[in-house]
């Protein structure tokens, strides 16, 4: 939504803009005769602190956002050659996407920042322009995250609670409707960001152009709806998966306990029976061990990928029971500094979880390291090495 303002009411809504977003890097240094805009209260952060931390997480941050794009567009190439016959490829496919998604997210969102502190003329304020296409997004596909890791690890403890009905509960059909459910109630929210946040075209009197900004809504309606939104999408949700995701890893750690524990015991009563050619009945046990095996590999990356999730997303957690409980800890607040550099801090832990992953199947999953070696030419190397 645009709107569009005459000059003389441009520079009075700029100057109003000002003084409201406070801009962590280039409006703390605005022209402006008033003294105001200059001595914002902070809170706990002073500029040079604030500049210092900022920075270093910035480029920390795209650091660690470059390893997770290509790290996550290789692990979706690996399971597009193997295919979506299998449910957890669908799932597994629909977690590196979005891993993808947001790590494209916040490389804007760094780039918009790190642009805004060189003071680079555009067309648009471009830290305000970023928190709506794609600050808002990103918190919103964090929660889409960890949705789709909570439907995995679910899935996972069916399999041990039901598992001859398993197959007809989970079909990969079934799998990539769930899949498409989540996305739609949890990402397709954050377009609600509108309803209180707009776009404005306004005249910066001070680099005499005319810029895209954004103001809020003021409306009792907008506003309402902004806090129903934020405690459904942004902290219910969430939480809810967490705790989903907790639950079930701490059921798979008991069963994939209970597993090792039967293995052995076939193992000991395999080594006192004669050879499994001359007993058929041992022969059936191997084969079970061999079942239970590949389930107990399946079921300790599955458990991997929910415990890095878990370390992941506690600072989150704790990041938004603060936003609840204080009112100042907030984009406009009194710590706006302080929450902009716990916002930035908590990003970290979303692309290194994604880029992690990998690791666990590369290690867990023999299908997936034989398809990942000969998508980046391994097996070759290996072969002229051995000639």
């Amino acid at each position: 939504m645009c709107l569009h303002f005459t000059e003389e009411d441009n520079t009075t809504l700029y100057s109003a803009l000002h003084q409201m977003t406070d801009n962590p890097f280039h409006l703390w240094e605005n022209h402006s005769k008033d003294s105001s805009m200059l001595t914002l209260p902070s809170g706990f952060l002073n500029d040079e602190q604030f500049y210092i931390i900022f920075l270093f997480i910035i480029y920390t941050l795209q650091l660690i956002n470059n390893c997770a794009i290509i790290i996550n567009s290789l692990i979706i190439a690996v399971f597009v050659k193997l295919g979506f016959s299998e449910p957890s490829n669908i799932s597994l496919t629909a977690l590196a996407v979005c891993d993808f998604t947001l790590a494209v997210l916040l490389t804007w969102n760094n780039l918009c920042f790190w642009l805004s502190y060189h003071n680079v003329r555009l067309p648009f304020h471009s830290a305000n322009v970023s928190l709506l296409t794609g600050g808002a997004q990103w918190a919103f596909l964090s929660s889409t995250v960890a949705w789709i890791t909570a439907f995995i690890s679910f899935e996972r403890c069916l399999c041990i609670l039901v598992p001859l009905k398993v197959r007809r509960l989970i079909t990969p059909r079934g799998t990539f409707v769930a899949m498409l459910i989540i996305i739609l109630l949890t990402f397709c929210p954050s377009f609600f960001i509108y309803v209180r946040y707009k776009f404005v075209w306004v005249f910066d009197p001070y680099l005499n152009i005319t810029i895209l900004n954004t103001i809020p809504v003021n409306s009792e309606f907008a506003i309402l709806f902004e806090k129903i939104s934020f405690v459904i999408c942004g902290v219910i949700q969430p939480l809810l998966a967490f705790s989903i995701v907790l639950v079930c890893t701490v059921l798979l750690v008991v069963q994939l306990r209970k597993i090792s524990s039967w293995r052995m015991s076939v193992t000991s009563a395999k080594s006192k029976r004669v050879r499994s050619e001359e007993n058929p009945a041992a022969s059936s046990s191997a084969a079970e061990a061999r079942i239970c095996q590949k389930e107990e590999r399946l079921v300790r990356m599955v458990v991997g990928i929910a415990f890095i999730f878990i370390v992941s997303y506690i600072p989150t957690c704790i990041f938004l029971l603060c936003y609840v409980v204080f009112d100042e800890f907030n984009q406009f607040g009194v710590y706006r500094r302080l929450f902009m550099v716990s916002s930035f801090i908590i990003s970290l832990g979303q692309p290194i979880s994604g880029s992690v992953n990998i690791l666990i199947y590369y290690k867990m999953a023999s299908k997936f390291r034989s398809v990942f070696r000969r998508l980046v030419r391994l097996d070759r190397q290996e072969r002229r090495e051995l000639e």
